[in-house]
Formats: C-alpha cells, structure tokens, sequence
C-alpha cells in the first residue's frame, strides 16, 4: 500500500491580538451600557440585568489569555462588538484565500515544494466566505497549481478529515501531492455579547502539505500510519446562517444566526466521545498507548483537554506531552489541533508516535495516527 506522509505544515497569524483584560473592559462596558439602557424593565423584573465577565472567569472556564483577530477595533467597540472586515471588490483576492495562500506558501516552502509539485487544494475549514466559487479553487489558482480544489466544512473536525480524504487521494492515485488549508476567521461568527462564549475564538490559518513518503524529503516528516473519523449528530453546538436564513447578522436581534452552544453539555458528550474513540483506534492498529511521544489535541478549552489526555493516557500528561496553544491563539476550531503539530513536533526523534486529533460541532471527531520519519 502506499504511504503517505505529512511533508510539512504552514501557519499564518494576524497581525493584531486582544488580551482577555482588554475584551474584558470593552464587553463591561458593554453591559454597564445595555443595564442602563433597560434599567426600568430590570427594575420591574421584566429583564434580567446582564452579568459582567471578567479576566478570571474566562482563564478558569477555557486556559484562555488572549486571541489573534483580523480586526480588533470593531470587536472591541461595544456599538459594534463584530470585526471591521471590509468588502473585497471581486476581482481581488478573498480575505480567507489570502490567509490560506500565505500558509500555504509557508507549507511549500519548508517541504521545498513548488505550485508544479502540488495537484491540488482541499480546503477544509468551518465557515467559507461564499458558497461558490469555492475557497479552494481561489487558493489554488493564487498558488498557480494545476489540477483540482474543493471546500469541505466538518466544523472543528475540518482539517483531520481533509487529511484522511487528500490521503486517500493520494493513495488511490488520482494527486502526487495535496494541500488541506485551514482559514478561519473565527471572530466573525463569535457572538460577542454572549458572556459565556465572547471570549472562546480567534482567527487563523493553516496549511497541511500531503505526499507519498518515498517522494518527500522534508526534514520534519511525518508518515501517516492511519486516521480515524466518527460523527453523531447533536444540536448543541450551532450556527444557523446561511443563506436560507441569513438575517441580520447582530447577536442582539439573531443571536442564533452566530455561534451557539450548551458548553456543559458539550463537554460530558464530547470528552468520553474523543477519548473512547482514540483508545480503539489504537487498539485496532496494535498500538500501545503508551508509545504515544504527544498528542495534538483540538484546541478548544483546556479542561477538555486535560481529560482527554488523562482518560487515554491513563495518567496526568507530562509537561509536553499534550501541548496547548490556547493561551496564545485561543480557539481556532479546525485549525487548532495543526497549530500544536505546528509549533511542537520538530523536538521529536525519528520513529517516534504521535496523534492529532480534533472535535467539535456535529458532533464530529478525528484522529490521525503519525510517526516521524
């Protein structure tokens, strides 16, 4: 059969960062605003007085300090509370189609990789810009790749099942090289005058660069022993625009046409999901779990991490053993789990196993089992 490997990966990140103090200031004045706005009806009891966030809150419910966005003014001017992005005249290049070419070349370059290499673009992520033409033909035709490119959208799940289907395609031979790209701007579906999620996204891009092992010669490579895909439907992550539906886009007349969830909810369907499901997969390859040199979790909140990574490890994780980047980059949904193999698989020694993993809305979960060549 033939193997795949993972050649390289590319990151691009915004220029422009909010620390948890600053959103934090702006979505109080925000509340202090909207309660005196409606102080009779709260008198009355007829409205419930919005409760203000603050630094502490948000670092105890996700390990989130503070989040990268294309645009910082128009999140954090509370008449507004959405980023200031722009609309981009047709004949230039897309806002996420820039993002992911930028990662993309960074991809390319560090798996020494041209356009005339590459057969393709998988563009997997959780909100395209437009329905067509897709994201990924636009990307590929800014990188001068002949071939092929579609949009895939499994949410926070996106770019492990964008590695399985460019592996697969690989393999049965209908591409010599593939590239999945992740562009999220997440900050545009964020609900954030919704203080139990106003803090949870920030905007990103990755790019995955996918080949047959004996063609690369990356020095970071990693071999793709084998993925794994599961997904269950639920209601309790959602976002309902679209173009059946769009509305108004404001959170205070359509909050469900952002993003919604019932975290707790969440997190008891989600962990024992994720954790089962990486245990099997082991199991059915034959692999010890102990074997296991990292896992790159889906960087969602950093509670759900530490119990997937204690529930299959059996034990605390080791400093390093499951890396997160919360902190930093907060959620970037798809691209989260790739931004830790990003920044922390180059310390690890030929033969050493590693697994990526991501879950979300769905619900849907997907893991990758690699090794380093």
């Amino acid at each position: 059969m033939t193997r795949i490997a993972i050649s390289a990966t590319g990151l691009l990140t915004p220029t422009e960062s909010i620390s948890n103090a600053e959103l934090v200031e702006s979505f109080n004045a925000y509340v202090r605003a909207e309660n005196a706005r409606h102080a009779t009806e709260i008198a009355a009891g007829q409205r419930p007085a919005l409760q203000e966030s603050s630094v502490e809150f948000i670092v105890k419910a996700s390990g989130i300090k503070a989040r990268y966005v294309v645009n910082k003014s128009g999140i954090l001017d509370i008449e507004r509370m959405a980023p200031t992005i722009p609309e981009r005249p047709n004949e230039e290049i897309a806002i996420l189609a820039e993002m992911a070419v930028a990662a993309a070349r960074e991809a390319m370059e560090r798996a020494g990789r041209g356009a005339k290499d590459i057969d393709g673009v998988l563009c997997a992520a959780s909100n395209m810009q437009r329905p067509y033409p897709a994201m990924a033909i636009e990307i590929q035709d800014a990188l001068g790749i002949e071939g092929f490119g579609f949009d895939m959208n499994v949410a926070c799940s996106s770019a492990t099942f964008g590695i399985q289907a460019a592996a697969d395609m690989i393999r049965a031979g209908h591409a010599r090289a593939l590239l999945v790209v992740n562009p999220e701007i997440c900050s545009g579906h964020l609900n954030w005058r919704d203080r139990d999620s106003h803090f949870i996204f920030g905007d990103v891009a990755t790019a995955i660069l996918l080949e047959r092992v004996e063609e690369t010669s990356a020095p970071n490579a990693w071999e793709i022993l084998s993925t794994r895909l599961k997904t269950q439907f639920s209601n309790n992550i959602r976002n309902n625009f679209g173009f059946l539906n769009r509305g108004a886009p404001e959170a205070r007349d359509n909050p469900d046409k952002l993003f919604v969830q019932e975290g707790r909810k969440v997190f008891k369907d989600v962990v024992p999901m994720v954790a089962e499901m990486i245990v099997q997969h082991l199991a059915d390859e034959k692999l010890d779990v102990a074997a296991l040199k990292r896992l790159w979790l889906h960087q969602a909140n950093i509670n759900m991490n530490d119990f997937i990574a204690r529930r299959v490890l059996g034990r605390d994780p080791l400093p390093g053993e499951a890396p997160n980047i919360l902190d930093e980059y907060a959620n970037t949904s798809s691209a989260g789990s790739i931004i830790a193999f990003h920044k922390y698989s180059e310390d690890l020694s030929a033969g050493d196993l590693g697994l990526i993993c991501s879950f979300g809305a769905g619900y849907s979960a997907g893991s990758v089992i690699v090794r380093k060549l």
